[in-house]
């Protein structure tokens, strides 16, 4: 294969993810717009696909549940997370590994605007509170073996980094609540550090 065939191949490709990423962003747009405006259990996929020009088999190649326009896929969220805390250098504390897995969450949004909406959403809906709740709890799960290990040097035992995980992500939580309640004022992870200083006293 040729430098210029692998370079047009290159582009071609290029081009093809550019394309479905602005597809994907049409979707997520439009689908919270509805949201927003209607309410989330009283908007139906058929409507979103039909407003942003798609299929409902198209959309569901962008986004596998109703719930992904939202909160994003679970898969992806807990992988963050987890390898953000894994890729740590060894002499960062459990307290920050766990900042940045959150500072890493947060920049999923593509702005401050789509942050509220989406958190909005996900605060005040029913369904995709208790979605949030669950996809919460696997994440502490899969992150408390990555900090066990990280604090075993210290002889900080299980139970005790269990806490510590469920006090940063406690705090995290307050923090959001706090900025929704604000209007989006400030920034989220400024307020985490705040509640977990109030915490640790």
């Amino acid at each position: 294969m040729t430098q210029e065939t692998e370079g047009k191949r290159a582009a071609t490709s290029t081009l093809w993810d550019r394309t479905r990423q602005l597809a994907a962003q049409e979707i997520l747009l439009t689908a919270l717009r509805l949201f927003t405006q209607q309410g989330y259990d009283e908007t139906t996929i058929a409507q979103i696909a039909r407003e942003a020009g798609v299929s409902q088999r198209t959309l569901f190649r962008y986004f596998g549940t109703k719930e992904d326009l939202v909160a994003g896929s679970e898969e992806r969220f807990v992988t963050l997370l987890t390898e953000t805390v894994r890729n740590q250098p060894a002499d960062v504390s459990a307290w920050n590994a766990l900042r940045a897995s959150f500072k890493a969450a947060l920049s999923l949004h593509s702005s401050r605007e789509e942050a509220l909406e989406r958190l909005r959403l996900v605060h005040h809906t029913g369904s995709l509170r208790a979605a949030y709740l669950g996809k919460r709890v696997r994440c502490q799960e899969e992150l408390l073996p990555l900090l066990e290990a990280r604090l075993a040097p210290s002889g900080t035992g299980r139970g005790q980094t269990r806490a510590i995980v469920a006090t940063a992500f406690a705090c995290f939580d307050a923090a959001t609540v706090e900025w929704l309640e604000g209007d989006g004022q400030g920034e989220i992870l400024d307020l985490y550090d705040q509640g977990l200083a109030a915490v640790r006293g």
